[in-house]
């Protein structure tokens, strides 16, 4: 039985780190270079995108839910899943989250992913533009050889800033993915790819919605 001490204790899960695979220098150095790049974007010098890849599935996404004590809170999830791949760019200032989804996560999901870019902040004549910095990891889908000659083809606006290897924690798109699927896609289940793919959309605009509308909200949480 622990005495005394027992109020400076609390039940609570552990928790993975990837500290030990990362290089220190890299993530410090990387991370400085990604706070120079935020003060760009506050004096109004460019526009700033993190960019990652997530998946949702047809079975439930699980998150805690308030309920009533003894209420059933099982969710059905029949068949086997299936999953959907989202390739996503969040924009730093306005905080839009802009999504392609597709059956695949490979190199030709995210040129599709680099068009709705080029629609959105790719130079147009007669129109004002800003530079756009974009924020990845070096995954194989962003550095194959079709991926790396989408990204020249577009370096006269968009510039690369690579992220160290295994540090998630320099991505702010990564605790966007978590939102959607906890708080806009949980506890659902979907007939089929086309009502999940649907949803998907769905659920990024009201969450564009919801972020934009205050935007500096902190993020909720959840599991």
């Amino acid at each position: 039985m622990i005495q005394g001490s027992a109020k400076n204790f609390r039940w609570r899960p552990p928790r993975h780190t990837l500290k030990e695979r990362q290089t220190a220098s890299e993530v410090d150095r990387i991370g400085l270079r990604l706070q120079l790049r935020k003060r760009q974007v506050e004096a109004g010098d460019i526009v700033l995108l993190y960019g990652d890849e997530s998946e949702a599935l047809t079975h439930p996404y699980l998150a805690r839910a308030w309920a009533k004590s003894g209420a059933d809170l099982r969710v059905p999830a029949p068949g086997q899943a299936k999953k959907v791949a989202m390739l996503g760019s969040l924009d730093h200032l306005t905080r839009q989250l802009i999504v392609h989804t597709s059956l695949t996560k490979r190199s030709s999901d995210f040129v599709a992913h680099l068009e709705q870019l080029d629609h959105l902040y790719g130079p147009k004549p007669g129109q004002p533009s800003k530079p756009v910095v974009l924020v990845e990891d070096n995954g194989p889908i962003h550095t194959s050889k079709l991926s790396l000659g989408a990204l020249a083809a577009r370096a006269h606006w968009l510039t690369i800033e690579w992220l160290p290897k295994y540090a998630p924690e320099l991505n702010n798109i990564e605790v966007v993915w978590h939102d959607l699927k906890a708080h806009h896609l949980a506890h659902q289940t979907f007939t089929d790819i086309a009502a999940l793919e649907r949803a998907i959309h769905a659920a990024v605009i009201d969450l564009n919605r919801e972020r934009i509308a205050v935007p500096l909200a902190k993020p909720r949480s959840s599991a």
